[in-house]
């Protein structure tokens, strides 16, 4: 599984966000929570659905410490991020270099995706993770419990021999 290497662009979202760890996994509650509204968001930009988690740079990845607290948003992209609605909160996404790997199958077969980004490509590549948040772009439809499901998964990249 090769990603494709991706620079994006800053992005706007709209959505909900909730503080979780991975051993209190609150995802589900946070797109049920998002998902009946996301279309009072009157300025949104195309139909991708954006699951957004952003870690504190002084710790260490979740994936690493189930224990380690973040905030995770569910979110669609918007022109502003001033017009929201009742319950909403804007996020402006920085851009920048990111991975870009495919996710197919059901969410509960997410962390062998997870383990071989982190396991083997990251330390095998010429990239190191970046601190910017790390997202997945799910398309229209998108099912967690489907076995054709597929995602999009980006992880903050930046060249090992350019540390800032």
């Amino acid at each position: 599984m090769e990603p494709r290497i991706e620079r994006l662009e800053d992005r706007k979202l709209v959505g909900k966000k909730r503080t979780m760890t991975l051993s209190d996994n609150q995802t589900g509650i946070l797109w049920q929570s998002f998902m009946p509204y996301r279309k009072l968001i009157t300025n949104s930009i195309g139909t991708w659905l954006y699951s957004l988690q952003v870690y504190d740079p002084a710790q260490e990845l979740p994936l690493f410490n189930p224990g380690i607290r973040f905030e995770k948003w569910a979110a669609i992209e918007a022109e502003d991020i001033n017009i929201l609605p009742e319950g909403m909160e804007g996020y402006e996404l920085k851009g920048g270099l990111y991975a870009v790997f495919i996710h197919h199958g059901p969410a509960h077969e997410f962390a062998k995706t997870f383990g071989y980004i982190f396991g083997s490509w990251l330390p095998a590549s010429d990239y190191e993770l970046d601190e910017r948040p790390h997202f997945e772009r799910l398309p229209e439809g998108y099912s967690p419990v489907d076995p054709n499901a597929w995602e999009e998964i980006w992880i903050p990249i930046r060249p090992k021999n350019n540390r800032v």
